[in-house]
């Protein structure tokens, strides 16, 4: 049976949750090992991550996304949640030792967008498109599939099962951090239910307040209350951006980006651009900061890519779902020649994965399919430098970590900063032997050699299995609520088309 959820209605819910889940989040408490690992292998050393315990990662192929540390092979010693040294070779008699010999250690992936109240949806729009073209009768489209129809039957209890099931999800696939772009804050308490799935995943999480449907949405005036509530303290895994989008009906943007201001977020917003967009775009630079992150930029005019780059403002790139679903080419190149150092993210799963290698993948092959085609322009005489596998575990680290505000905390393994860590086994069938570390992450991994995940350095993933969480039981409750939310709207599930 579909374990009940326990929502978050009313103060005192809550003061409860806050007592609880996000509190132990804040405090780093350890999940109980549900697992011990795969093939049965021992649970991980006691205490690891909590205040003054030490804990040494020894001998693996440091892939620190730090200039000033480089790469090495050697050890990265964590005291609590914190790293405290990276070397060839650290003495800790006293640490706790994680064997990570033939593995490669790399800051944990951050998503810088992902919608994951769709993950009871995974493919359901494998075929789909963003909006719909008059040319193309009949499409499957995001805008009237999912925005227009699944997003306004959704409960609390559907919205807390997608965000711990996806968190866990990519958790498994290395993922430590994600901004949360979820569209069905349609009541309080949904929004409530939405940020419990969240620290429920005990992952690094951003809660992105955008806008949805219902007639019940407090968007976007509830955003004060949301921030007091669950986000007055910076010390803890889950932060919040605003949305602030120019597509919402009847809301000025600059007004979003005022709610953001005074409550001293960033600001996060969609940026497709169709050509009435654009314009809309262009008006809005004078007031473009560098705490704004721009998704997609996808056909967008060099006016406003000039003022992203002059204000300080970051660009994330959803490369297989923009080219798979009509936002336009993916603008990795554009991005580059305006020096700009985009970040990676999902999207959405209704259409595409959301692992770190698949987004990894298809953005190095896009940029030098496109960079390698101009060598065969007899007219070509500023071919673009080819991207490198190392250019693109930094836009899947370190660059969304500053696209989010969060690289005083992590995106790469450096003293003073959190240990979200994953160690990679490149000792697997599909990797050995190891004869190029970057080049393995980008161009052979995928989620089973991610053996080893840390978030705040508290273990999540060990030996290739989830700790603390019943999978099974989990499974059956995103099943039942997507055959809740099917029948909701009054579809079949489209199992064989």
């Amino acid at each position: 049976m579909p374990q009940p959820f326990t929502g978050l209605h009313g103060a005192t819910s809550r003061r409860r949750f806050l007592g609880g889940a996000l509190a132990s989040v804040a405090a780093m408490g350890v999940f109980p090992a549900l697992s011990t690992g795969a093939a049965g292998a021992p649970p991980p050393p006691d205490g690891i991550g909590t205040a003054g315990r030490r804990t040494l990662i020894k001998g693996g192929h440091v892939l620190s996304q730090d200039a000033q540390i480089g790469d090495l092979t050697g050890d990265v010693l964590i005291e609590g949640r914190r790293i405290v040294a990276i070397a060839r070779s650290i003495d800790a008699p006293d640490a706790a030792v994680i064997d990570a010999m033939g593995r490669i250690v790399t800051p944990g992936f951050i998503d810088t967008h992902h919608h994951q109240f769709e993950t009871a949806l995974r493919s359901f729009l494998p075929n789909g498109v963003l909006f719909a073209d008059p040319a193309r009768e009949g499409e499957p489209t995001y805008e009237a599939d999912i925005l227009h129809s699944f997003s306004k039957v959704y409960r609390p209890e559907d919205i807390h099962i997608a965000q711990l099931f996806a968190g866990l999800s990519q958790l498994d696939a290395g993922v430590t951090t994600v901004l949360d772009v979820s569209q069905v804050h349609r009541s309080p308490a949904h929004s409530d239910a939405l940020i419990e799935g969240l620290a429920a995943a005990g992952r690094r999480a951003v809660f992105g307040y955008f806008e949805s449907y219902g007639d019940n949405s407090a968007y976007p005036t509830d955003a004060r209350r949301l921030r007091d509530a669950f986000f007055a303290s910076d010390d803890q895994l889950l932060t919040m951006l605003m949305g602030g989008e120019i597509y919402v009906s009847g809301i000025d943007p600059l007004d979003l980006w005022k709610i953001g201001r005074d409550l001293d977020l960033p600001i996060g917003l969609h940026a497709v651009g169709y050509p009435p967009v654009r314009e809309v775009f262009e008006k809005l630079i004078p007031h473009f900061t560098d705490r704004h992150l721009f998704i997609h930029m996808t056909e967008m005019p060099d006016t406003v890519w000039r003022g992203v780059r002059d204000a300080g403002a970051h660009v994330s790139l959803s490369v297989p779902i923009e080219m798979q679903m009509r936002h336009g080419m993916p603008p990795i190149q554009k991005a580059i020649d305006m020096g700009l150092a985009p970040s990676l993210s999902s999207d959405v799963e209704v259409t595409m994965t959301a692992d770190f290698f698949t987004q990894m993948r298809s953005t190095i092959t896009l940029q030098r399919a496109l960079a390698n085609q101009l060598t065969f322009d007899a007219d070509a005489t500023d071919v673009p430098r080819l991207l490198t596998a190392k250019d693109v575990l930094g836009f899947a680290t370190i660059n969304g970590a500053k696209a989010l505000g969060l690289d005083r905390k992590t995106g790469s393994l450096t003293p003073g900063k959190e240990a979200d860590v994953i160690l990679l086994d490149a000792t697997a069938l599909n990797v050995a032997p190891l004869n190029n570390a970057p080049g393995a992450v980008v161009t052979l991994m995928e989620r089973s050699n991610v053996e080893t995940v840390l978030v705040a350095g508290q273990v999540r993933k060990w030996k290739g299995a989830l700790l603390g969480h019943d999978i099974p039981a989990l499974r059956d409750r995103i099943t039942a609520s997507r055959d809740h939310l099917f029948g909701a709207v009054g579809r079949e599930i489209p199992l064989y088309r």
